[in-house]
């Protein structure tokens, strides 16, 4: 057996990578991050960078077969996903999917006409190049406009009236890497929307979580998710019936192992709908917390799992009480002050992890790439979760002009 030291390749650069390098130099794997943008926090933790941009895949498949990496992630890094299967492909690497499965799960209109071409329950899409071939169709509304291939609720927008879906369309392009978007129902949920990871072996779904995604309506984008909260109250038949219909997308496209970001929901219908399913670990420190809530370690078998290294069993989760991560954010941009917290919330933080300083300029929060931190609680009931959840009242984000 060789003795040589692991090397993964982490594509992105972002804050959300801190915990994968902690594990992966746990484990004596040496790391390298990936981006055109050097100074991003994850850069100063690994052992080398490489400043090239995670959409060039034939520039990052070159360092990376001349490094001769031994595996390679693109965690909470949506437009690195895609890339991260086309190298392991060419190279041989363990990954969670297929390239062309992954192509698939990363752009929207292609997932949508999967879920339709195999039986399952999914809003009417349309897939479009062309600005001018989607204003000449016979659409409904509400609907949603949102790019193919980007994370996080940018770009996207619910348009309720054909006057309003000119603007919507080229905000959506604006954030659009390919030049797609798609045009889809809008499904009304019942209760809470979920937006959690899950845990992928050998195809099998051995990690399957639910979360109720809480939005802030006043935001500047109303459906980028400001917070999550566990266990989800998802009726268990709709649970059960997702978690069926997941297993079933799993060993349609032939996955393997890895962690996979999963939106589901329960429309007003009364119908279970997969709205995403991504090879990657979500944003907002979403296997953290569940890390936290659990105790099962996602994190650290998603890096076992990228370099080939045995990954422990796991089973579906049972919740240390209840749980809830808050993604702080501002209204309204401005000159960062402070987080107001008031002190009768202070008995259930677990965790506050802010990522600005005081006198850095902020932006109102039309994404997720515009928060400024997060708050991971754990609440005695469900009771005192709602209490908290259900309102600001006890947190405030102070900024001046």
């Amino acid at each position: 057996m060789s003795d040589k030291q692991k090397k993964l390749l982490l594509l992105g650069g972002s804050s959300f990578l801190r915990p994968l390098i902690r594990e992966a130099h746990a484990l004596g794997i040496y790391v390298i991050t990936c981006d055109y943008l050097p100074d991003n926090a994850a850069h100063r933790l690994s052992d080398r960078y490489l400043n090239i941009s995670i959409l060039d895949r034939d520039a990052v498949l070159e360092a990376a077969r001349a490094l001769e990496i031994d595996g390679v992630m693109s965690f909470a890094c949506d437009p690195g996903v895609v890339t991260a299967a086309y190298v392991a492909e060419k190279l041989g690497l363990p990954s969670p999917g297929s390239y062309d499965a992954t192509c698939i799960l990363q752009d929207k209109g292609r997932f949508r006409a999967f879920l339709r071409d195999n039986g399952f329950t999914v809003p009417w899409a349309r897939r479009y190049t062309d600005k001018a071939a989607a204003l000449n169709d016979a659409l409904g509304y509400p609907c949603i406009v949102k790019p193919v291939d980007c994370a996080g609720s940018k770009g996207v927008r619910r348009v309720d009236s054909p006057e309003a879906l000119p603007a919507a369309i080229d905000y959506a392009l604006d954030f659009s890497h390919s030049g797609a978007f798609i045009i889809e129902q809008f499904i009304q949920q019942q209760g809470f929307s979920s937006d959690t990871d899950c845990f992928v072996i050998d195809g099998r779904l051995a990690y399957c979580s639910f979360d109720e995604q809480r939005f802030d309506r006043a935001a500047e984008n109303p459906y980028t998710p400001a917070a999550y909260s566990w266990p989800s109250s998802m009726p268990p038949e709709i649970q059960a019936e997702l978690r069926a219909e997941l297993q079933r997308l799993m060993t349609l496209l032939h996955v393997g192992t890895g962690v996979f970001n999963i939106e589901t929901r329960q429309g007003t219908d009364g119908k279970a709908y997969i709205m995403e399913c991504t090879p990657r670990g979500g944003g907002n420190r979403l296997s953290e917390v569940l890390e936290m809530a659990s105790g099962v370690k996602l994190v650290q078998n998603a890096v076992r799992a990228a370099v080939g290294l045995p990954v422990d069993e796991m089973q579906d989760p049972v919740y240390n009480g209840h749980w809830a991560e808050l993604i702080l954010h501002s209204d309204r941009a401005g000159v960062y002050e402070r987080v107001e917290l008031s002190p009768e919330v202070r008995p259930y933080i677990v965790e506050a992890d802010y990522w600005v300083t005081p006198g850095e300029t902020i932006e109102a929060f039309s994404g997720a790439n515009k928060a400024i931190g997060t708050l991971v609680l754990n609440f005695p009931d469900r009771p005192t979760l709602e209490r908290y959840m259900s309102g600001d009242f006890w947190y405030q984000v102070i900024t001046r002009a």
